[in-house]
Formats: C-alpha cells, structure tokens, sequence
C-alpha cells in the first residue's frame, strides 16, 4: 500500500472516467446475463416435500405463503451440527434485513436446513435472525438439489456440487434455488447457484471491493479464515 500511485485532482478523474467506463460496461454485461438467467427452461417439481416449521410441517408450496415466486437459502446447519456455519451465518447476516421488500415484489423467501427444528430456533435466536428458517430433516429436498451428500460420496470424492462431481470437506453445503409456483400449484425449479456463485449476494463482501485492501484474503490460509460469527469477534 506504501508504493501507491499518488497522482493530482485531474489525472485522478481521469483514472477514474476510465475506470467508469469499463464499470458500465460491467453493468450492461450484468443486466443481460441477468435477462439470460429469467430466461433459463423451468423443470417441474414432480416429488412431495415436508418441512418442518414453527407453524407444523409445511409443504413445498406452503413455503410460499401465497406468492408465485420462491428463494430457498440452502443454510449449512447439518442434523448433528452445534451451530450454523459461519460464512452461511456471514450472507444470513445480510439478507436478515430484507426479506420483507422481497415480499412486496411476489417473492417468498426462506432459509432451509438438515437439523432438527428447535436446533435451528436456538441458533435463529442466538445470532437474533427474523427470516423463516425450516428444517428438512427427513426429506430428499437437500439431496435433490445437491446441497447434502451422503458418507460413500464424500469418502469416494464424488458429491456432485456446483454442477460436477468432486470432493467435498463436509457433508453439507451452500446454495440457493429458486422456485415458481403457477395459478394451477404446479411448482417449477426455475435456477439454482452455488459456490462463487454465491458472492453477489453478500453486500459485505462488495462493500469491501471498494476499499484500498479489497477483500484481504490472499495471505490467509483459506479465503474466510478471518471470519467468525458476529457474536464471536473479540473473544
């Protein structure tokens, strides 16, 4: 940081007009790729899920407390787990705040995970969390959409994540899916993201793109071992 180009107001508006303009250039790619994500085919959900939330066991379709459009949070938070993940913890952290807007634009959202109900109520109220949080414990829901992998694929090194089979560390993983639901209740799986694919959506992190430092991670022994949940800094 000490070598740092140190320049004058009008070579520093200069710098930055370029910049700018590869920036806009950045936008327009991002709004088509957006355009070409709406645009995907949808597949049909064609099996029964239940969960379990604090209103009983839920269906797949009660998820969407009667909007036509669903965000799944796939939360790391496996059946014998003693607390979230952290960086599952990190995005939850972010998107605890708004999921009411969604709800005025016909958007549903709601975190899932594998551990049993009242472990998930008492971490939800250990980080202070509000979002919907359901438990799939009991149901194919996390492994139908490649989020959960059972022992003889972690150990043979092909769970298949992110579109690939491969190794995994743990047994479960992160991810979104999104769903749609038609004035028939026929439920369609419209896209699902996983692993950098993730990034956008943590505010955080592109909050610290815009600093000197960026991110800081490359002399780390893996890129969040920095982070801790919220309530852990300091201990």
């Amino acid at each position: 940081m000490t070598d740092h180009s140190i320049v004058g107001h009008e070579q520093w508006i200069a710098a930055r007009q370029a910049l700018l303009a590869k920036e806009k250039e950045f936008t327009r790619l991002r709004d088509e790729l957006s355009r070409e994500r709406r645009a995907l085919p949808w597949e049909r959900v064609e099996r029964a899920y239940s969960f379990a939330g604090p209103r009983g066991t839920e269906s797949l379709g009660d998820l969407f407390s009667g909007r036509s459009q669903l965000i799944v949070q796939h939360f790391m938070l496996g059946p014998d787990w003693e607390e979230g993940c952290k960086s599952c913890s990190f995005w939850a952290d972010g998107y605890n705040g708004f999921v009411d807007h969604l709800a005025q634009r016909d958007v549903a959202m709601v975190t899932v995970s594998r551990a049993p109900l009242d472990r998930i109520e008492a971490f939800k109220r250990r980080m202070g969390w509000t979002f919907k949080w359901v438990s799939s414990l009991g149901s194919e829901f996390n492994r139908d959409y490649h989020v959960s992998f059972p022992p003889d694929q972690l150990a043979a090194g092909t769970a298949y994540y992110n579109y690939r089979n491969g190794k995994f560390p743990v047994d479960e993983a992160p991810g979104i899916s999104v769903f749609f639901r038609d004035a028939s209740g026929a439920i369609f799986h419209t896209y699902s993201c996983y692993a950098r694919g993730l990034d956008m959506m943590n505010a955080a992190y592109h909050y610290l793109d815009l600093v000197p430092k960026g991110r800081d991670e490359d002399a780390l022994p893996y890129s969040m071992s920095w982070l801790r949940h919220r309530d852990r800094y300091g201990s």
